[in-house]
């Protein structure tokens, strides 16, 4: 398979491969530890790509190596050095860098399974669903690189890697002054395109075995939906504004939690509704081509004609008749007061689903126990999410807390949350947000920073038996995203540690 070293064409792969002394050899062991093991392939710059073990943690390990070293690779071992500072679980990871003068390498994670340009030229244009799924993964990624001031500068069909476990993690970082946070976003946009059409939207791919994509005379990208059917309005959407220079490029963190909404839906984008990427602090619909404005406007102008013929026509058959006026006031017979006043719905409880909510889990967390968040919303008193055990009861002052996102899918209006725990003394309220910012530990960051407490703020209140039902909501606005947040965890059943478990959460409104 394609393990890392693909990507796209840079001035400096045009200047052919390196120097070729140095050269290494299977069986022949690196710094002592590393042992290559199989060569797989040499990139566009020509370094070579190998498998290797690693014989002091008995790891698989992939080395990408170039020779000679010193000033040639110092860019490699840079990048290297700088993609080592970012962990996430959508990222290889990187494990040494080493200049051993006469010749330069990187060890990184060693994935098994292919890279998405195998995958889509063995399998051909991938599902929506499929492309939407991988798209989720790289926007997570970059959302965590771009989050540390970073960027990848090598998002490729070639650096896309897809596990056989089903892992989607990206590769080989090799940013330089010419890359920003933008060409990263729109080369998200080109993976879109081609995991949907198998055709690389950007000129830039020179000799690169990824073929040209579709254009017509002018030079203008053919949409996916016009190469083949099946493509969602949405999407084929989606990909065309991320591709489309005129039309501002979102955050990473606000295309990852747009991408977390598309995957969500699945194969069913009929509701997903407009784009909602999320520009600092506000929440803004992307920017649209003149001509579905246009479309837009004449639309609206259509149902506001029709609603005011009506209306007249509401109003002269009402004047019309015998019997006057009907307000109540008005008529001769009001009618009684008890049968005139609507009466005022019960709250339901709303049916919570997994694809619903998630843990959110701050760093240092290490969303370990992210699987669990289910177990809160399947109607099972049995089954729970159990948190980690801490030293302290306020997390041991790693962070301000952890606890259970609800997104409702919709703004609905709420009247109360119950949450069923293991034992008392829980500190616990909740908050509520504007969006998700995204599945990863940058977004739980966001979340915990940016969500907003309901009711009046009591540090000091804590649950006084195992269910605690909160009715904070303002009965004039709806909510979408909700969170339940643990912010004082009560002792663990052996006296000497703390822990809570969440076993049920019902969320009621209209």
């Amino acid at each position: 398979m394609t393990q890392v070293g693909e990507g796209h064409e840079t001035a400096a792969d045009a200047d052919g491969p390196v120097m070729t002394f140095g050269a290494p050899t299977a069986g022949e062991i690196l710094a002592e530890r590393y042992q290559l093991e199989v060569h797989v392939n040499d990139d566009s710059a020509g370094r070579q790509v190998w498998r290797g073990i690693d014989v002091v943690l008995r790891r698989p390990v992939a080395v990408v190596l170039r020779y000679p070293g010193g000033d040639s690779a110092t860019e490699m071992l840079q990048a290297a050095v700088d993609a080592s500072r970012v962990i996430h679980p959508n990222l290889v990871g990187v494990y040494d860098a080493i200049d051993e003068g006469a010749r330069a390498y990187v060890v990184r994670e060693w994935v098994d399974g292919e890279s998405l340009r195998e995958m889509v030229t063995e399998e051909g244009p991938l599902d929506p669903a499929r492309a939407t799924a991988i798209a989720h993964s790289i926007g997570d990624a970059l959302a965590a690189v771009h989050a540390t001031g970073m960027v990848h500068g090598n998002v490729h069909p070639g650096t896309a890697l897809i596990a056989d476990d089903g892992r989607v993690v990206l590769a080989d970082a090799r940013a330089d002054s010419a890359d920003t946070t933008e060409t990263d976003i729109r080369a998200v946009g080109g993976l879109l395109y081609y995991a949907l059409t198998a055709r690389w939207p950007h000129t830039e791919v020179g000799q690169s075995a990824v073929p040209d994509a579709t254009r017509d005379a002018s030079g203008n990208l053919a949409a996916p939906r016009q190469i083949r059917a099946g493509v969602p309005a949405y999407l084929d959407d989606l990909t065309m504004d991320l591709l489309d220079k005129r039309v501002a490029a979102p955050d990473a963190d606000a295309l990852a939690a747009e991408m977390a909404r598309l995957d969500a839906a699945d194969d069913d984008y009929d509701d997903v509704g407009p784009l909602r990427f999320t520009q600092g602090n506000g929440t803004a619909e992307a920017p649209r081509s003149t001509s579905k404005i246009m479309l837009g406007v004449a639309a609206l102008l259509v149902i506001a004609v029709i609603g005011l013929i009506f209306g007249i026509r509401a109003i002269t058959s009402s004047s019309g008749s015998s019997g006057g006026p009907t307000q109540a006031g008005l008529g001769a017979d009001k009618p009684n007061t008890s049968d005139s006043q609507q009466a005022v719905p019960e709250p339901q409880k709303f049916k919570l689903t997994e694809d619903m909510v998630r843990i959110v889990d701050p760093p240092p967390g290490d969303r370990s126990d992210s699987d669990e968040a289910k177990l809160v919303v399947d109607d099972n008193g049995e089954t729970a999410w159990e948190t980690h055990r801490f030293n302290t009861a306020k997390f041991g002052n790693l962070k301000k807390g952890m606890g259970v996102l609800i997104n409702l899918g919709e703004p609905r209006n709420l009247s109360e949350i119950s949450v069923e725990t293991s034992s008392p003394g829980v500190g616990m309220d909740i908050r509520t947000g504007t969006s998700d910012p995204g599945n990863n530990s940058n977004g739980d960051k966001k979340v915990v920073e940016t969500f907003k407490r309901l009711g009046e703020a009591d540090a000091d209140w804590k649950s006084d038996g195992t269910k605690e039902v909160f009715s904070v909501f303002d009965a004039n606005t709806k909510y979408q995203y909700v969170l339940v947040f643990i912010t004082e965890l009560p002792r663990a059943d052996n006296g000497d540690r703390f822990q809570v478990s969440v076993s049920e959460i019902s969320v009621f409104g209209y």
